[in-house]
């Protein structure tokens, strides 16, 4: 039986339960109540599934609900309502409230208990078969709201038309909409607790408008893609790892200054990184986000790829085309954070749901951000989820994971009494430590071959360590420390540097503690910092040697290789992530030659073993010279398991050093195969030539053998022994 106070607020679009009123209910004897709510409707009339009437159907309300009781028998196989609009329209539709659940008692168990693995196969918007109708299942979890309904294109954005159901056993609001189909836009309208109204993006869609439109979009379910099997090595702590971070935004524009979309980045970034002998491509994130200005840090469709370069199924073929070069795919991901946007996550159902309700443990100051409940069962799953999504169905080879310190410590980036005490007193965040071992773990047992890379700025033990011997799990580690003591080193003009030249092998005492990667990212050519050539003393053929120098001092240290765009070619000004790089400054020989260069040092590392097996080995490393600091030079060598080493010789001053002795492994000859000082490169073509140099028997560095080199200015030598 109903009421005209339910009928009232079903028309008013407040009932929290619509399926007690809409539908066909048993009404006894045999007989059924169907009721729909239709508003705008003149006259509705059951339909069998052919078309045919069953009978007419009563005005309940004067909105738009109406009635009709006939025998059970003509019903429960199943009807259709036929609609008579003004002006003579008409159309016949199935019943969202005659379907039953899209979700089982299982799926709403494991999500809540946050051990469902692929939550976006039951969240969001699914197109699917369902009753013998075809149409699309849209669930959300808001188990605080006190109504939620879709809107969306289908229904004119009228929250009074799609009210939806409540699964009490999970707080997941669900409703299977016939008809609805691939390409529509929605939104749920949530009614939080106080009666306030507020339209949300699905947290789960696969697409979404590009902004500043907001809706979400119903797309089809990405197939699961496999890793292929021959990256599984490619991604290993013995292969080499040289990767080209990219903001896809702004590596390069079409002709009228807009985005290119996926298929023109298929076609250009893939040949390009992989001519230049990089083994890898990292995207800045490429999760939906509000603000270009962000560069994809502040992401809120975190299971879509940004409509910013077309559709989402372009990035499968982005993805196809990198492997086939031979490319790997590392996408940022940032679990940290999201930002505040009224249709994002922040108070989703009108509760801080996503986030940390204190202010002190949920909100990001540095960022204006909201920092996720790592604690919550749901919320873990939502994030763990979604890094096995991006594995799994896209089949890219890794994670970076942004701004992991962040994460790890309660009082990061706050003021004393600006934070709360984990449940033992201190700063560490349990929680998140938590997740990020769940989240590591999970990649390992489900996604083979795949990696995760740490942004972690602090000296927290065991980031690269597994999780069963104490550590949190990642592969690899950015090198912070390296990063920012070689920039510091480099800033000096070199009649200082010998003041400093801790600075430069301060890194050998830690190099091998983590699974490292070398980075020179984007953070380091942005908000004043200038570009990588900018940054480096002297004139401007100083600043180019010096630059070259830099390189050969990072592609001959141990650890994996990170270079943000741009600087592959020594880009003069600071990244603008609103343009396009300055692409004619290849016609000048000298950026010519620093391209060249990191082609030839990423060929030289991908060949070498002794550059890249043991590099995250203590056995890949042994110092020759460390302590010539008045010479402002450096000599070590690079080993594999096998073989002989390359000696690596570095000055970083803009004095030539003949008759240069240093200490070698006993005999042999050694040839010169890198030198950044050669004309090819832009340098003054001092070195050793192409001729051999053997080893005297003459005490160097405390061994019975030596050669005497030519050191170039502001340059690194590579030698072999053949």
């Amino acid at each position: 039986m109903t009421n005209d106070a339910e009928l009232d607020a079903l028309a008013r679009g407040v009932h929290a339960n619509p399926f007690a009123i809409l539908g066909p209910h048993d009404a006894g004897d045999g007989q059924v109540d169907v009721r729909a709510f239709l508003p705008g409707a003149q006259q509705v009339a059951l339909a069998d599934p052919d078309g045919g009437e069953i009978a007419p159907m009563q005005r309940l309300h004067a909105d738009g609900i109406f009635e009709a009781r006939i025998h059970g028998r003509r019903i429960w196989a199943g009807y259709r309502l036929r609609v008579d609009y003004p002006l003579g329209h008409r159309e016949t539709v199935d019943d969202p409230y005659r379907f039953g659940s899209i979700l089982s008692d299982a799926d709403l168990q494991l999500l809540r208990e946050g051990s469902h693995l692929r939550p976006w196969l039951v969240l969001g918007a699914h197109p699917q078969h369902h009753g013998g109708v075809d149409g699309v299942g849209f669930a959300v979890w808001a188990p605080n709201a006190e109504r939620v309904a879709l809107v969306a294109d289908f229904n004119h954005w009228d929250g009074r038309r799609h009210p939806m159901r409540l699964r009490h056993d999970g707080g997941v609001w669900e409703l299977f909409v016939p008809g609805a189909a691939i390409g529509a836009r929605y939104k749920f309208e949530i009614i939080q607790r106080g009666g306030r109204r507020v339209l949300k993006a699905d947290p789960f869609a696969f697409a979404a408008e590009r902004r500043p439109a907001t809706a979400s979009i119903v797309a089809a379910t990405p197939p699961r893609r496999e890793l292929p099997p021959e990256r599984h090595h490619a991604n290993g702590r013995s292969a080499p790892i040289s990767i080209y971070e990219v903001h896809l935004g702004s590596w390069r524009r079409a002709a009228d200054g807009s985005f290119l979309d996926w298929d023109a980045l298929s076609e250009q970034l893939p040949a390009y990184v992989a001519g230049l002998g990089f083994t890898h491509v990292e995207l800045l994130p490429i999760s939906e986000h509000p603000f270009d200005g962000s560069w994809g840090y502040q992401p809120l469709g975190l299971f879509a790829p940004t409509s910013r370069f077309g559709h989402a199924a372009g990035f499968a073929t982005f993805v196809a085309a990198c492997h086939r070069s031979g490319l790997g795919v590392i996408i940022d991901w940032v679990p940290a954070h999201f930002p505040t946007d009224e249709h994002g996550l922040a108070q989703f159902d009108g509760t801080a749901l996503y986030e940390h309700a204190d202010p002190r443990e949920g909100y990001h100051r540095d960022w204006n951000t909201l920092i996720y409940n790592f604690g919550r069962n749901e919320v873990r799953n939502f994030l763990v989820g979604n890094a096995l999504y991006w594995l799994e169905c896209w089949g890219i080879d890794g994670l970076r994971v942004d701004a992991v310190a962040s994460m790890l410590y309660r009082d990061y980036s706050r003021n004393p009494g600006e934070w709360i005490p984990n449940a033992a007193g201190g700063r560490e965040n349990l929680e998140a430590i938590s997740f990020l071992k769940r989240l590591n773990e999970v990649v390992g047992s489900h996604a083979a071959g795949a990696v995760t890379v740490a942004e972690e700025s602090t000296a927290w033990p065991g980031v690269s360590r597994p999780t069963w011997a104490g550590g949190l799990g990642f592969h690899y580690k950015w090198n912070m420390g390296w990063m920012h003591d070689t920039l510091v080193y480099l800033a000096h003009d070199p009649i200082h540097r010998r003041w400093h030249h801790g600075e430069l092998t301060f890194s050998l005492l830690y190099a091998f503690h983590e699974n490292f990667v070398l980075p020179f990212s984007h953070d380091e050519v942005v908000h004043g910092k200038g570009s990588m050539l900018a940054k480096m003393p002297g004139d401007r053929w100083q600043k180019f040697a010096n630059l070259r120098a830099c390189y050969g001092y990072m592609w001959t240290h141990p650890g994996k290789k990170l270079l943000f765009m741009g600087a592959e070619f020594a880009q003069e000004r600071e990244w603008n992530h609103d343009r396009g790089l300055d692409w004619d400054l290849m016609t000048d020989p000298a950026h010519r030659g620093v391209r060249t260069l990191v082609r030839d040092l990423n060929a030289l590392y991908r060949s070498r073993a002794a550059l890249h097996e043991l590099d995250c080995e203590p056995g890949g490393f042994e110092w020759i010279c460390s302590d010539d600091a008045d010479e402002s030079a450096l000599a070590y060598l690079r080993r594999a398991r096998g073989g002989a080493p390359l000696l690596v010789l570095c000055n970083f001053t803009p004095v030539v050093r003949t008759g240069w002795r240093v200490g070698v492994p006993g005999t042999g000859a050694w040839h010169e195969i890198l030198n950044t000082d050669s004309a090819y490169y832009g340098g003054s073509n001092v070195g050793n030539g192409a001729g051999r140099l053997d080893a005297d028997e003459v005490p160097a560095h405390g061994r019975s053998h030596s050669i005497a080199v030519t050191l170039p200015p502001l340059a690194v030598v590579v030698f072999e022994m053949r």
